[in-house]
C-alpha cells in the first residue's frame, strides 16, 4: 500500500517534470493534454513505471539482506 501511494505522488510529479521539459526544449508557454482523459493516460503510465521501479527496488533489498544474513537460498542462486 505504500508502494502505490508513493508511486501516485511519484507519478504525478514525473508528469510534471514531463511537461516543464517539453515546455522547455519546445518552447511552449502552457501545454493541452486534450481534455482529463489524456492526463490520466500519462499519469497512468507513469504510476506503473514507478510502481515497477520501487517493486525491483524491493526485491533487490530484501534479496540483499538473505545474501547479507548467509542464507544463499534466493532467487538468483537457484
Amino acid at each position: 500500500m505504500i508502494r502505490a501511494s508513493i508511486a501516485g505522488i511519484l507519478g504525478f510529479l514525473l508528469l510534471i517534470f514531463e511537461s516543464l521539459i517539453v515546455m522547455h526544449l519546445k518552447g511552449y508557454q502552457t501545454i493541452e493534454y486534450g481534455g482529463i482523459a489524456p492526463f490520466i493516460n500519462v499519469w497512468a503510465m507513469n504510476f506503473f513505471l514507478v510502481f515497477s521501479i520501487l517493486t525491483q527496488i524491493n526485491d533487490w533489498f530484501e534479496n540483499r539482506e538473505s545474501i547479507d544474513k548467509g542464507n544463499e537460498d534466493n532467487n538468483f542462486y537457484t
